[in-house]
């Protein structure tokens, strides 16, 4: 199994788009949330299994999308025996809008890995907040929480920024460089 596995769900590609982007670069294992919110068996097994998990997810009207908070309430069980505990966490989300309340969703999925927990990872990188700075640069949100990725509502899933594409990839990568160090 692999060490990492990438929890995502995505209403309309981007987000998955990005998580098969950080998949291939990473050993990480996608495991997709279907349209109705549910895991199979073997989905449950590889995040059961893997030492990190990260969680992707679209910023919905504040948040994330119900089908990845119904993922989120099936583990409750999991909680209760703290399954979880010490597993190394971290996150990105998706919206339309430069800001659109992606922070809050940040905060919600820190708050879900504290709550099994987890060891949240922050971002580790920079802002790119010159003058200079351009749309395509690495971490331009200026995100510290997680990864945070803007892509305009009327964009295909292949005209991410990609710089944010970046930010994602170097986020993934030093969770997974972490987890080899406590490994």
């Amino acid at each position: 199994m692999s060490k990492l596995a990438i929890v995502v769900f995505s209403g309309y590609g981007h987000t998955l788009k990005i998580a098969e982007a950080v998949a291939a670069d990473t050993d990480a294992v996608l495991v997709e949330i279907d349209a109705n919110g549910d895991l199979d068996n073997d989905q449950w097994q590889q995040l059961h299994s893997a030492k990190g998990i990260i969680l992707a997810a679209p910023t919905y009207m504040g948040n994330v999308p119900w089908q990845f908070k119904k993922f989120a309430d099936a583990t409750s069980g999991l909680w209760a025996e703290r399954a979880w505990q010490d597993k190394i966490f971290g996150g990105f989300t998706n919206s339309s809008s430069f800001n659109g309340d992606k922070q809050i969703t940040m905060i919600w999925m820190q708050t879900f890995a504290a709550q099994h927990g987890g060891l949240w990872v922050s971002l580790g990188v920079l802002p790119a907040n010159t003058k200079a700075a351009e749309r395509d640069d690495v971490n331009v949100l200026g995100g510290s929480a997680g990864a945070m990725v803007q892509t305009p509502a009327d964009a295909s899933v292949d005209e991410i920024p990609r710089g944010d594409i970046e930010t994602v990839k170097i986020y993934v990568a030093r969770i997974s460089e972490l987890i080899n160090k406590l490994s």
